[in-house]
């Protein structure tokens, strides 16, 4: 065997699949879209542009892209390419015409009034449930010794505690973070999105096997 045809074969390309991306309606899908790449500069450049999809009207909303497609295209055009694999096996693209996720800002602004409304009935509720005015004032009358209509001394280092801890549970200061640890609703929310795409990736898994038993039936 030549020297040429030794490095031939022993050629390698290191694949790393995205999570999820944004592709347009009626676009073609390429590898470098979906996955990166570590080989050498042409291959990669070479490699990069291989179709592996073009998004149909049929395809809906969401298109699942997973490492055996990968592997394929690769085979197909580099015979004898060693391909290493890290990271996820699929990738989930979204369809969408901007070319991007923009956030519905009316959407948003319903959430945040419903959810501020919401968290203030709750607190009220909460104080009225356990009588915290009454609970105030008689732990002001325990600390003072004196008999107050209004304990401002214990109601308003109170209040600016429950700011101060909201501010601390959330962990952000409009928008600046306090420290680089997640806050329990962006836990809840990688979660959510988490539960989310692996529902939509046994769906598309799901429908994949229908339709290739529906060919094969055929």
């Amino acid at each position: 065997m030549s020297r040429s045809h030794a490095e031939e074969e022993n050629r390698v390309v290191y694949v790393r699949m995205r999570r999820r991306a944004v592709v347009r309606p009626g676009a073609v899908i390429r590898l470098g879209d979906v996955a990166r790449l570590v080989t050498e500069k042409e291959l990669q450049i070479r490699l990069e542009k291989l179709a592996l999809h073009k998004v149909t009207a049929g395809d809906g909303n969401m298109v699942l892209i997973d490492m055996l497609q990968v592997v394929k295209a690769i085979r197909e055009a580099e015979p004898g390419m060693v391909i290493e694999t890290f990271g996820e096996p699929h990738v989930l693209l979204e369809i969408s015409p901007a070319g991007e996720v923009k956030p519905r800002r009316i959407v948003l602004a319903l959430a945040w009034l419903l959810l501020f409304f919401g968290s203030g009935m709750a607190m009220m509720n909460f104080h009225a449930d356990v009588n915290m005015p009454a609970v105030q004032k008689r732990i002001t009358e325990l600390i003072t010794g004196k008999d107050g209509a209004h304990p401002w001394l214990f109601q308003i280092p109170y209040s600016i505690g429950v700011g101060m801890g909201m501010l601390l549970f959330f962990n952000r200061l409009l928008r600046k973070r306090l420290n680089d640890e997640p806050n329990p609703l962006e836990v809840e929310m990688f979660m959510y999105q988490e539960n989310v795409n692996h529902y939509v990736i046994t769906e598309e898994y799901r429908k994949k096997h229908e339709d290739r038993t529906g060919r094969d039936g055929d």
